[in-house]
């Protein structure tokens, strides 16, 4: 049951900002609620909203379809008289195309004020019916924000590009998300919230548990972080070594439980990649899978205190099991915390977890992401792709990813139930188990859908409604046989550890909107502001023109772990720098041209180029450089390596077996005829390697061009 207006805790931020004369406010809205909102939030403004099923009867309330012509006039006419006059849009409908109002303020001079609800929310896809929520789930208050008047020119298009009002607008929802932090709670917060709301519905699942309500994940999250208190003792961070799977996820939440912060190990690095970030995290101990590190074939590290999960299961006694029970079903929710054993409650700018990310010279990255980082990511994805705890997401990417450990908190934060599988290869099980739990919400690499599509059957997915590919680049032509095989389009997504990661994503087009664009990686989610520089200068670009991608949020981590200089290359005054090349249209869809950075992703993993030309060059014991690393397009991987090689005396086929030797992963190891023998490697004039050289010589030799 929603609350009456009258009860809300509302409040207007930047008030201060309002013209005092004649103005237009122009903002998005979000429930039918909206109109009464402006009435008492700004009492005396005279309101036009984006739709006549969206207005409400009154004196002061224009009634009439943005497109009508006399709206026009009606809104010249309150401006003469001196009124604010305010117009609402549809905020699904993102902000391109021309808005009532703007020229009515062109032609008076009056300046246009942007305006940003936060609180009332909605979503779309419910059998066809809105489903209001007000205020935001949380503890927010609904707050209506006030952004810098501007005044439009002549010569700038309404509402496309670069225009004075958009560049307001979007501005004015950058600080809204960034205010939107006294008003969150930690992941612990909404976790304990959504798991005790429905208690019998289904949280977790995987094939060897079975369903699993959301008052016995609390159970056992609770019993687990009491069984791991002694184990875990006063250390601030806790490794796990664990699969996707509901043991997995129960000890992620276990953590975070007690205020700590999870280092889940990326095991496809092998042991020395783990060790890495065991040190550089400073683990001490480890929360392992024996059944897991026997099938996998995995060699954990060394340098940390190995704890089993099994065996911390087994102790957990029928007693301490009722105890835990109890504590979740009744215990107050700092009083649960202290039960379980916290450390203490976390806060919104202290990290939850952290995640490594090789980097070009090889080296882990350890990428620090505070609560309040990943609860706006998965906010403003919530917003865009409308998840809610309607929803169930098949859940196959590694907790130590960036997807999967958003993935689990996005499922946490709304109440969403998940289906766990511990082999994303396994297309058979992501079909059964797709169908039996009848997920809606599917996330995986091109890579993984291609392997589906060639097993999973139409009656097995036609309850997805959202389908989700990240990590590579989609293959239109394989995105348009996925269409027509199981109807529902796979929207291509992006993002980047550092952003937490999800910066665009398409989404299904809406009342004749466009939410997808082919080929690009949609708009960027609320609250992200971009930017498109030149590589050289530095100095932004226009529309359409291609450079590097900033990105600017909520959701952009404050910098790596214990490495200033590497954080100043790529952070500076809140704006990270992507290493990639993009462009965006008028319409604000983002379009991926390139990629400047030494690492190419195949399979959705991450290769860095300094490593394999080290190995490389380690494999025929050369003191000089002789191989130079790139990557060109691959259609069933997203890209593969290229070797450039200069002066090499020795035979491919042993170059190669001297790379198996050193025991480096597959897909680290180039295939022999991906070498590529040139006269001598391209150098820029600073001395450095000419990157773009590489790559254009890479895709003439082995793409013919």
């Amino acid at each position: 049951m929603q609350p009456a207006l009258s009860q809300l805790n509302t409040r207007v931020n930047w008030a201060e900002r309002l013209p005092s004369g004649p103005c237009v406010l122009v903002g998005e809205h979000f429930t039918p609620f909206d109109a009464a909102l402006i009435h008492k939030l700004l009492p005396g403004a005279t309101l036009v909203a984006g739709a006549p099923a969206y207005t409400t009867a009154g004196q002061d309330v224009l009634v009439g379809s943005p497109a009508d012509a006399a709206v026009n006039e009606k809104l010249k006419a309150a401006l003469t008289q001196g009124k604010r006059v305010c117009v609402l849009l549809d905020a699904h409908l993102t902000k391109g195309g021309e808005i009532p109002g703007l020229q009515a303020a062109l032609e008076l001079g009056a300046p246009v004020v942007p305006i940003y609800f936060d609180g009332p929310w909605s979503n779309r896809y419910k059998d066809g019916v809105e489903d209001y929520l007000l205020p935001r789930r949380g503890k927010a208050a609904v707050s209506l924000s006030i952004g810098q008047p501007v005044v439009e020119d002549g010569d700038s298009p309404q509402l496309r590009g670069q225009s004075p009002f958009l560049s307001a607008l979007l501005s004015l929802e950058a600080e809204v998300w960034l205010e939107r932090k006294r008003d969150l709670a930690p992941l612990s917060f909404s976790m304990v919230s959504r798991l005790r709301e429905a208690p019998e519905a289904v949280a977790l699942a995987d094939a060897i548990r079975g369903p699993v309500t959301r008052i016995k994940a609390l159970t056992g999250a609770v019993a687990i972080a009491r069984a791991m208190k002694p184990h875990w003792g006063e250390q601030p961070r806790v490794g796990l070594l664990l699969p996707p799977s509901v043991g997995g996820a129960l000890a992620n939440m276990a953590a975070i439980l007690q205020g700590r912060v999870v280092v889940n190990l990326n095991y496809t690095t092998g042991r020395e990649g783990m060790e890495c970030a065991v040190r550089q995290a400073g683990l001490k101990t480890v929360l392992a899978s024996k059944q897991f590190l026997k099938k996998g074939n995995i060699e954990p590290p060394t340098n940390a205190q190995l704890i089993y999960l099994e065996d911390v299961a087994r102790g957990i006694g029928r007693f301490a099991k009722l105890k835990a029970l109890l504590a979740a079903k009744y215990l107050p929710y700092r009083s649960l915390l202290k039960f379980a054993g916290a450390l203490r409650e976390a806060g919104m700018d202290d990290d939850h977890a952290i995640i490594f990310s090789s980097g070009s010279t090889g080296e882990p990255k350890g990428i620090p992401v505070t609560h309040f980082n990943i609860i706006s990511n998965i906010e403003q994805a919530s917003r865009s792709l409308d998840l809610d705890s309607h929803d169930s997401l098949v859940h196959m990417l590694p907790f130590f990813h960036t997807f999967g450990n958003f993935l689990l908190w996005a499922g946490l934060h709304w109440g969403a139930g998940m289906i766990f599988l511990p082999n994303p290869l396994d297309a058979d099980a992501v079909g059964e188990m797709t169908q039996k739990y009848k997920a809606s919400i599917l996330v995986a690499t091109p890579t993984f859908f291609q392997i589906y599509a060639k097993k999973c059957t139409p009656e097995q997915l036609k309850s997805l409604r959202i389908i989700v590919a990240g990590a590579e680049k989609l293959p239109q032509p394989f995105a348009q046989k996925w269409l027509e095989k199981y109807g529902v389009p796979i929207s291509e997504g992006y993002g980047c550890t550092e952003c937490s990661p999800v910066i665009g994503v398409n989404v299904p087009d809406y009342k004749g909107r466009r939410g997808s664009l082919s080929g690009s990686i949609g708009r960027p989610l609320p609250g992200i502001q971009v930017r498109i520089l030149d590589p050289d200068t530095r100095q932004p670009l226009p529309l359409g023109k291609p450079g590097v991608l900033e990105v600017k949020g909520p959701n952009v981590m404050r910098g790596y772990l214990d490495n200033p200089a590497k954080t100043a290359e790529v952070l500076k005054d809140g704006w990270y720098s992507t290493g990639d090349i993009v462009k965006q249209d008028a319409d604000g869809f983002l379009t991926i041209t390139d990629r400047l950075s030494r690492f190419s992703k195949i399979g959705g993993e991450m290769v860095p180029h300094g490593k394999v030309e080290e190995a490389l060059h380690l494999a025929i014991g050369a003191h000089e450089q002789i191989f130079a690393v790139t990557s060109v397009r691959c259609e069933k991987k997203g890209e593969r390596l290229a070797v450039l090689h200069c002066n090499c005396t020795h035979e491919i086929e042993i170059v190669v077996k001297g790379l198996q030797e050193q025991g480096l992963p597959n897909i680290f190891i180039p295939k022999p005829r991906d070498f590529i023998p040139v006269e001598a490697l391209p150098v820029l004039g600073t001395g450095k390697m000419d990157l773009r050289a590489m790559k254009q010589i890479a895709v003439e030799r082995l793409n013919g061009g």
